[in-house]
C-alpha cells in the first residue's frame, strides 16, 4: 500500500512595519505619547477657530436674558415692597390724625422710609443670588445637535487625501450644522411679563456620544504598511 503524500502550502508571512512616531520619529516599540498631545493641541486650536463665535453667541444671548429676567424679577419685588410702604404710611397717618389730630412725627416717617430702603436692599440681593439658578436655566434652553454619522457631509468630508484639507466652510452640502437657538423672543417677553416665574430645575440635556480618537496604546501598535513590490526586471541580452 502506497502511502499518501500530502502538499502543505507554505503559510504567507506576515510583516509588520509599524511607521515611526511622526513627530519625535521614535520606534514605534517605544510607545510614546507624542502623537495623542499633539492631538489634543490640534483639537483645542480647531475648537478655537470653529466654535469660539458660537461659544460668544451663546454667552450673550444667555447673559442678556438672565439680565433682563433678574432685572424684571426685582421690579416686581420693589412694586410689592413700594405698596405695602404706602399703606404703612397710611396707616401711620390715619392713627396720627385719629388721636393726636396731627400729622405724624418726621421719626416715624424717617423710620418707615430707612425700613423701605433696607427691603428694597434685600430685595436685590435676592434678586441677584439667583443668577446661578437663572443661568442654568437659559443655558438649558440652547440646543447643540451633531449630524448624523451616515449623512454625506460625515462620511465623506469634501478634503483630498493627496492634497492636503481644503477648507470647506462650517457645511459643504448645507447640512445641520451647530444649531445655538432659544424660544422666540416675543414668546420669552410675554413669559417675562407673568413673572415670577417659578423655581424650576432645568431639563437635563441629553446624553451626547463622546467623539474621541483614542491615543496610542501601552503596546505596539497595529498599523500595517504593506511592502512595496520589487521593480519590474529589465531583460539582459549579452553583446554580440
Amino acid at each position: 500500500m502506497y502511502t499518501r503524500e500530502f502538499s502543505q502550502k507554505p503559510r504567507k508571512s506576515v510583516i509588520r512595519m509599524d511607521p515611526d512616531c511622526a513627530i519625535c520619529h521614535a520606534p514605534a516599540t517605544l510607545a510614546c505619547d507624542c502623537e495623542a498631545k499633539g492631538l489634543e493641541v490640534a483639537v483645542r486650536q480647531a475648537e478655537s477657530r470653529m466654535m469660539q463665535s458660537i461659544y460668544n453667541d451663546i454667552r450673550s444671548w444667555v447673559r442678556a436674558h438672565a439680565q433682563d429676567y433678574i432685572l424684571e424679577y426685582f421690579r416686581l419685588l420693589t412694586e410689592r415692597r413700594k405698596t405695602a410702604h404706602t399703606a404703612h404710611l397710611d396707616r401711620i397717618t390715619a392713627h396720627a390724625y385719629h388721636y393726636y389730630h396731627a400729622p405724624p412725627h418726621p421719626n416715624e416717617i424717617a423710620a418707615a422710609q430707612a425700613q423701605l430702603k433696607r427691603g428694597i436692599d434685600e430685595d436685590w440681593q435676592a434678586s441677584v443670588q439667583r443668577y446661578p439658578e437663572v443661568l442654568e436655566y437659559f443655558y438649558s434652553l440652547v440646543e447643540l445637535t451633531l449630524p448624523d454619522d451616515n449623512e454625506p457631509a460625515v462620511k465623506d468630508p469634501p478634503l483630498s487625501a493627496l492634497s492636503g484639507s481644503r477648507k470647506a466652510g462650517r457645511r459643504a452640502n448645507g447640512g445641520p450644522g451647530t444649531v445655538a437657538s432659544g424660544p422666540s423672543i416675543a414668546h420669552h417677553e410675554r413669559e417675562m411679563r407673568d413673572l415670577p416665574l417659578p423655581r424650576r430645575t432645568p431639563p437635563p440635556l441629553e446624553p451626547l456620544r463622546e467623539r474621541r480618537t483614542p491615543g496610542p496604546s501601552s503596546g505596539r501598535r497595529t498599523a500595517y504598511r504593506p511592502p512595496q513590490p520589487p521593480p519590474p526586471s529589465t531583460p539582459y541580452y549579452p553583446g554580440y
